[in-house]
């Protein structure tokens, strides 16, 4: 099935909430968020979220963060409206968090009201090219309606290294280990709205390296295949696979097998003016068989 992506974002545009980023998005984030609606732990946990939010996230994210805009990270202000516009979405809010010991961003709020915070030292190791990577794949949370989910995945995260964990740890544990299911479906699905952003297969793979390594020195000396391979064959074994029901993120290697299967696809070369490619159900499926944890 050849998918339109330029009438996908126009029919996007005028869409319901509820249907944001179906034309891309991975079926078993999908299956997985409609699921979780019928969780009460996690209802429970994301209501109270909702309540929570606004003054955890302007108190503990917020502080010392700098707004991007026109006249102020001028570079990222472009890239995230470009990224927007591709994906036919608002330009996003983004802040820029003064730290340079890890390369990460991540999105938070509500659905009204979502940001996108990037570490500094992502800006300084990060080509253009990868950082639309990056930044493609935050505007695809914000795209499929992941952040109030993801925002409540970090709050259980915080909770449970808290001494208030042990007195909450009835709805803590169960919410958090539903959500991290959901998370590592959601990461795929906005994987391909980073390709869909850069539209380079090899940026995107560069770009979770250098997250991964988080060190512009090592990522030089890093021969990619030897390194993902290695990689792959410690997480072959069965408590390497066991180990992922306790991340929020798809193991690396995984998530460049899907990139390079999402490359082959109708969906992706159709969105770069190519023909061919595998159909959805075949990537689905592929995709599927590649991310089960057992």
């Amino acid at each position: 099935m050849n998918v339109d992506f330029a009438a996908y974002v126009a029919r996007r545009r005028q869409a319901a909430p509820g249907d944001r980023g179906e034309g891309y998005a991975y079926v078993g984030d999908l299956r997985v968020r409609r699921a979780l609606k019928t969780v009460r732990p996690v209802e429970l946990a994301v209501t109270h979220t909702v309540k929570l939010a606004q003054s955890f996230l302007n108190s503990e994210l917020l502080g010392g963060a700098v707004k991007v805009g026109p006249q102020q990270f001028t570079r990222l202000h472009e890239i995230a409206g470009r990224c927007a516009g591709l994906l036919g979405i608002p330009r996003p809010t983004v802040y820029v968090v003064p730290r340079i010991d890890a390369i990460n961003a991540a999105t938070f709020g509500t659905e009204d009201d979502s940001f996108i915070m990037v570490n500094s030292a992502t800006m300084d190791y990060l080509t253009d090219e990868e950082l639309t990577f990056i930044i493609g794949h935050e505007c695809g949370h914000i795209q499929n309606n992941h952040v109030v989910y993801l925002t409540t995945l970090h709050l259980l995260t915080q909770m449970a290294r808290a001494v208030l964990g042990l007195v909450l740890a009835p709805l803590i544990y169960p919410a958090t280990l539903a959500l991290q299911s959901w998370s590592r479906a959601a990461e795929i699905t906005c994987d391909r709205a980073g390709l869909l952003c850069c539209r380079d297969l090899s940026v995107g793979i560069r770009a979770f390296v250098k997250l991964a390594v988080s060190n512009q020195r090592l990522f030089d000396e890093i021969n990619l295949d030897a390194y993902l391979d290695q990689l792959r064959q410690g997480q072959d074994a069965g408590l390497g696979r066991l180990g992922e029901l306790g991340r929020s993120h798809p193991y690396l290697p995984k998530r460049v097998e899907h990139l390079r299967i999402f490359a082959d696809s109708a969906l992706y070369r159709a969105a770069v003016g190519g023909e061919g490619g595998l159909t959805r159900e075949e990537l689905e499926r592929q995709t599927a068989d590649l991310v089960k944890v057992v």
